[in-house]
């Protein structure tokens, strides 16, 4: 009787210990994926639902679309391992391209930050382009890749973006210098053209284009489904 009294407060102390050094539930918006064809998964590779978003920099639906959806992507979602969301590139013009090879700059944790940072400042930056002289229009478009890139970072202050986001000028001028990455984002626009992707924001879900919706509101309960 007296050993069983002086084992049970052991065991307690035991069972305690375990639990304060058990480890969180993972936050699986803290795991970023970067496939071969240069997009970019968050959350769980692996989860029950797949969802896709086709988005355009120089979209301002797209822009919409980030406003509303990121917080309950995140935090009911993705968080738990249940959905991950693949941002796949639609590439419209030169300056979508610029974006998109500045959000996808280094390392792979930093795109989401990269890519909310460009999304919602856009109505500040796309500015330029309806002020812009036929000058700048044709150093965007005509010369060499990196060329063409530095005079769009410098005429919409890109730059000036990404040293907010801790990134120096050399970094930026790699990136804007880099073809394969250019190739990979023009291959990745065509392939969602083919799926049947002809406006942004597009999405699908396990690989199946979803007609007809074009924002959260329609999308979220599409998500909600199939969970």
């Amino acid at each position: 009787m007296i050993l069983k009294h002086l084992l049970r407060p052991a065991l307690l102390l035991t069972a305690a210990a375990l639990t304060l050094g058990a480890s969180p539930p993972l936050d699986w918006n803290r795991v970023v994926t970067r496939t071969p064809q240069q997009s970019t998964i968050l959350g769980n590779p692996a989860a029950k639902v797949k969802l896709t978003t086709f988005v355009s920099y120089t979209c301002p639906h797209c822009r919409e679309f980030e406003l509303e959806s990121d917080a309950g992507l995140k935090l009911k979602y993705i968080r738990s391992g249940k959905v991950s969301v693949e941002i796949k590139h639609v590439v419209r013009d030169p300056i979508d391209l610029t974006v998109a090879m500045l959000t996808n700059c280094g390392l792979k944790d930093r795109f989401p930050l990269n890519h909310s940072a460009f999304m919602r400042s856009q109505p500040v930056w796309i500015q330029t382009l309806a002020r812009s002289s036929k000058a700048q229009q044709a150093r965007w478009t005509t010369g060499e890749l990196p060329t063409r890139t530095r005079a769009i970072a410098a005429d919409f202050r890109f730059y000036e973006i990404m040293a907010s986001r801790g990134y120096d000028r050399v970094t930026v001028d790699r990136c804007l210098a880099d073809g394969a990455m250019a190739q990979r984002l023009a291959a990745g626009s065509e392939a969602a053209s083919k799926l049947g992707v002809d406006h942004t924001p597009s999405f699908a879900i396990d690989g199946a284009l979803l007609y007809g919706t074009d924002g959260w509101s329609l999308l979220q309960p599409q998500i909600e489904a199939r969970m």
